[in-house]
């Protein structure tokens, strides 16, 4: 802290400080190191405190008491998203700040600091108690910003300034209708029908005010989920005609282009060789994009979810007929029936057969490339136009022959042949560029999502927490399990590795002359 004389009573509060804390109030055995993320209770009252430090390693605390200390400032809890009691009375603290991470919280003590304003507390949605008292509060209207948090009925205020208004009761039972405890007295419903009279106008006026932010609020939150929505299926910006006006908007001189006579006509009107409008062709390969988009996403969602719900209900199946093999052993005196077990295994490749599908993903690629041709045969055609109504205006400023007033710039510019050509050749290599980008994020973008998907099947909830699951139970059953063990491993691990290079049906023999050989 600059600036500040540490005195000899002066804390901070450090590793060992909060390490021994932890250590004395939570229970685990005597010798045994404890794991500072499954400690879930701290206190350190009455330490003379200063700061707020240290806590980093215990992410699953639900109660931190830092009260009766000398703490100024309010920080290093973002980490603590699970806390749900945070009791910091009794300090020094002047302004609320640092719990925009504490959505879980329940309980906030700030009692007997030195706060003169309520804020910064939007986020503690779940909060119900919150006592404040005897602080430096003293605009009753401040109050109302604890309106937003609608789960909260006990409020305590006592001891601040505002506490000595005429109309205080009223007013706090008026503006938050929720609480059912003030002070930790009962607010009466006698006292909330006199509130809700006597301020009805103006809360009112408030209910309308928050229900219009309420609405905003939605909308940007339905438009932030469209917007992922469109993100998530490879769409963004192609409905509508954003991407065609984005081709234009970075053109250098498209303002001076557009000013000759023919230039505008051709955007709006040139017909072309299917009969569609360029603007129109344009925007429909665009929205037809965008609705094939869509229509596989929510395909791909069903099928990863039918995948793992089958592969995880399959392998429990299966996996108690390969245990009960197991358990056959012993009593066949080491007969063991390979034909009946690599039968039960080929059953588990049949649901890898599923996630193959994931490369069918190339068909929606292949209909966009096919449409990213179509659209450059469409910009081919625009600038082939434009050459034509450019040379057409060159020849009639050459003979100063033009029918039309067109701006003093413009005529400049087409009195120079080659500075024209250069203006077209441009525009016409940003159109493309722009096509090429898009076409190249798609594929990017497709490819990154099935890396990572066919990753995420050799992940935890995939193959490896069941086969963990499978060797413990069988490591102990028999003194023949290895052998199985082993290659059940074999089989599995082989698929999923020979299947990320799409070459399962490869896999699937390899495994066979394995199990052949070893019968023989």
């Amino acid at each position: 802290m600059a600036g500040h004389e540490v005195k000899p009573e002066d804390v901070f509060m450090d590793e060992a400080m909060v390490e021994k804390a932890a250590n004395e109030q939570n229970s685990h055995q005597k010798g045994e190191e404890i794991n500072f993320s499954q400690v879930f209770e701290i206190r350190l009252a009455y330490r003379n405190i200063l700061n707020i430090d240290n806590l980093w390693d215990y992410t699953s605390l639900t109660r931190l008491d830092l009260n009766n200390n000398m703490i100024k400032i309010i920080d290093g809890l973002d980490h603590l998203i699970h806390l749900k009691w945070l009791n910091l009375s009794f300090n020094q603290i002047k302004k609320i700040q640092g719990l925009q991470s504490l959505q879980k919280l329940d309980l906030l003590n700030l009692s007997y600091n030195r706060i003169s304003v309520i804020e910064n507390m939007d986020k503690l949605e779940k909060l119900t108690h919150f006592s404040i008292a005897h602080n430096l509060l003293q605009q009753l209207d401040n109050v109302r910003y604890l309106r937003q948090l609608k789960g909260l009925f006990s409020l305590n205020l006592f001891g601040n300034p505002l506490c000595e208004e005429d109309d205080y009761l009223l007013f706090i039972a008026g503006y938050l209708p929720n609480l059912t405890s003030l002070d930790s007295r009962i607010i009466h419903q006698e006292t909330k029908n006199k509130a809700s009279i006597k301020y009805h106008d103006d809360i009112e006026k408030i209910k309308h005010e928050e229900l219009q932010l309420q609405q905003a609020l939605d909308a940007e939150q339905r438009e932030k989920a469209e917007r992922q929505l469109h993100k998530d299926a490879f769409v963004e910006f192609l409905n509508g005609s954003y991407f065609f006006k984005s081709m234009l908007k970075d053109d250098p001189e498209a303002e001076t282009l557009h000013c000759v006579t023919g230039v505008t006509d051709l955007l709006q009107k040139y017909p072309l060789i299917l009969g569609f409008l360029i603007i129109h062709q344009m925007v429909a390969l665009c929205t037809q994009l965008f609705e094939i988009g869509l229509t596989e996403h929510e395909r791909r969602k069903t099928e990863i979810k039918s995948f793992f719900s089958g592969l995880n209900q399959t392998f429990k199946f299966y996996q108690q007929e390969a245990l009960q093999i197991v358990a056959n052993v012993d009593q066949q005196h080491k007969e063991v029936g390979w034909e009946t077990f690599y039968h039960i295994l080929s059953k588990q490749v049949q649901s890898l057969n599923l996630l193959l599908q994931i490369s069918n993903t190339n068909s929606p690629v292949y209909t966009f490339l096919e449409d990213c041709t179509v659209c450059r045969d469409l910009e081919d055609n625009y600038y082939l136009n434009m050459q034509k109504i450019a040379v057409e205006t060159l020849e009639k400023v050459a003979k100063d022959d033009l029918e039309e007033d067109i701006p003093d710039d413009v005529k400049i510019l087409f009195t120079d042949k080659d500075a024209v050509m250069d203006v077209l050749t441009t525009s016409h290599d940003n159109h493309l560029l722009k096509l090429y980008n898009r076409e190249t994020q798609l594929i990017t973008d497709v490819n990154a999502w099935k890396a990572a998907t066919i990753e995420g099947v050799g992940s935890g909830n995939g193959f490896r927490a069941n086969i963990t699951c499978f060797v413990v139970q069988c490591s102990t059953s028999t003194p023949y399990a290895p052998g199985l063990i082993y290659l059940f491993i074999f089989f599995v691990f082989m698929c999923y590795f020979r299947f990320k290079r799409h070459s399962l049906s490869r896999v699937v023999c390899a495994s066979r002359t394995h199990l052949d050989m070893q019968s023989i």
